[in-house]
């Protein structure tokens, strides 16, 4: 039964080239289709890049480990389909560093969240979990309603984002800190260089309802509220 085995661990340098060998497929299988990628992801010429709000809001998010239970990526399968929305893109995590994709489903699926539920409903639910889900097994975060957001450090943020591909430009790293402050504070100065800098649809509202006041909650529904929505190409594919 062990004749085979026994032989291969005789021949060490056959075994090591063999494992080589069986290795080297797993290797091409995920490296062939690189460079292919300019054929195999979709093009979105208007999809805009996260605000300084939003890059927190997602920190945040991956912070307090949201990507353990939830995943954000809709498979082609009809019944994912069906509850979540248009199957994710490649291109919808064209700005994500590190990507949430994720398997992992203990809640919901969050690729198509943004805009389905009102700010009250992320605060709410935050807040107490399971005053809206009575069997979800969330923890609460209503620490985050007394957290303040630190705002100095959102230009590095945005630079290192850049290093990577991201098309940050100087003037958006340069006013970071106004902008998140800005998308928080609706009918300021800052909220109109908001808009003129990442569009006339962004999101521009107290996110929290604490007027007066930037939090990590802020900046967590901010980001929830634009997942799946930086480009409409899911929904465009989904139309055909």
């Amino acid at each position: 039964m062990f004749g085979l085995h026994y032989k291969l661990e005789r021949k060490s340098i056959g075994l090591a080239l063999a494992i080589i060998g069986i290795g080297s497929i797993g290797g091409l299988v995920e490296i062939a289709p690189l460079f292919t990628i300019d054929q195999t992801v979709e093009d979105a010429p208007g999809m805009r890049v996260y605000t300084p709000l939003e890059l927190a809001g997602r920190n945040i998010y991956v912070r307090e480990g949201c990507y353990a239970c939830h995943s954000q990526m809709i498979r082609t399968l009809r019944d994912e389909v069906e509850r979540y929305g248009p199957y994710s893109l490649a291109v919808e995590s064209k700005y994500d560093h590190p990507m949430l994709w994720g398997s992992k489903r203990t809640g919901p699926d969050l690729a198509r969240i943004g805009g389905k539920y009102s700010d009250q409903w992320h605060v709410a639910h935050f807040v107490n979990p399971r005053e809206i889900v009575p069997p979800s097994v969330m923890p609460s975060y209503a620490r985050l309603l007394r957290n303040p957001l630190r705002t100095d450090d959102l230009g590095r943020h945005l630079r290192a984002m850049r290093a990577v591909g991201v098309p940050y430009t100087d003037d958006m790293i340069a006013n970071a800190t106004a902008d998140a402050i800005g998308q928080a504070t609706p009918g300021g100065e800052a909220a109109d260089g908001v808009s003129k800098r990442y569009g006339e649809a962004t999101n521009v509202r107290v996110f929290d309802g604490l007027p007066g006041e930037l939090t990590e909650m802020d900046a967590l529904v901010a980001y929830l509220q634009i997942v799946g929505r930086l480009t409409d190409a899911a929904y465009k594919t989904a139309g055909k």
